[in-house]
């Protein structure tokens, strides 16, 4: 009987990891919930130290490319009531990309190791 409890235990402990819970949580993610979330935090983390460790550009260009345009967003665009897009929020969102981008291309293209 020990067998059916361990078996039981198990599947209580991995049924949150089933496939219709992640994808209702990944379909009710917001951007300020994935920032805060402790499990995307931990495979961004996870991402970074397999990039370093590897030296993979591809990697640490991806990472720093997701963290940084999710901080634009949600530093530059309106959250809130009135999601109305104005010229005050869209030219520092524009720019920051821009400057985003130069960077991504600086440090694949451009730098040589």
């Amino acid at each position: 009987m020990e067998k059916q409890e361990m078996l039981d235990k198990a599947k209580e402990t991995l049924s949150p990891f089933e496939t219709g819970n992640i994808i209702s949580f990944v379909k009710g993610l917001t951007l300020k919930s994935a920032m805060e979330n402790p499990w995307v935090i931990g495979i961004l983390a996870l991402l970074i130290f397999y990039g370093i460790f590897k030296r993979s550009k591809f990697v640490l260009s991806t990472v720093f490319a997701a963290v940084s345009i999710a901080l634009l967003i949600r530093l530059t665009l309106p959250s809130g009531g009135g999601n109305e897009l104005t010229l005050g929020s869209t030219i520092p969102f524009a720019l920051g990309g821009l400057v985003i981008g130069a960077f991504l291309i600086y440090f694949i293209f451009i730098k040589s190791e």
